[in-house]
């Protein structure tokens, strides 16, 4: 089971990512562009997530994901750490979340990464 150190490890690991306090919890950017929080006393994280790629994931997995009341007008979700499966599935979705908020040319440098949700 993942937890927040593994999380600062693989975000950390991304390209141009940057660890940042904020609302009195760790947050993680690319180019100054917020990716990823550890709230919830850093059992869970809050990534990017295109909202109707969200909504399924929510129906699909209850467990796992959810959308926090003050982020339900935004294309962000929640995932409990203990309910990932390992570090593999962790990395795969920073990865996306990173994809996100990455400017065109970073992500277009580091094409190991991916194409973004919805593309």
């Amino acid at each position: 089971m993942p937890d927040a150190e593994d999380v600062r490890r693989i975000a950390l690991s991304l390209p141009d990512t940057t660890e940042k306090i904020a609302w009195s919890m760790p947050t993680f950017r690319v180019a100054g562009k917020m990716f990823a929080t550890l709230p919830e006393a850093e059992t869970s994280i809050a990534v990017r997530c295109p909202k109707e790629e969200r909504d399924e994931l929510v129906l699909a997995e209850p467990g796992k994901f959810w959308i926090a009341d003050h982020e339900a007008g935004f294309a962000w979700v929640r995932a409990r750490l203990a309910a990932l499966e390992d570090e593999d599935e962790l990395h795969a979705i920073l990865a996306d979340s990173w994809r996100q908020a990455a400017p065109p040319r970073l992500a277009e440098a580091h094409p190991e990464l991916g194409l973004p949700s919805g593309n």
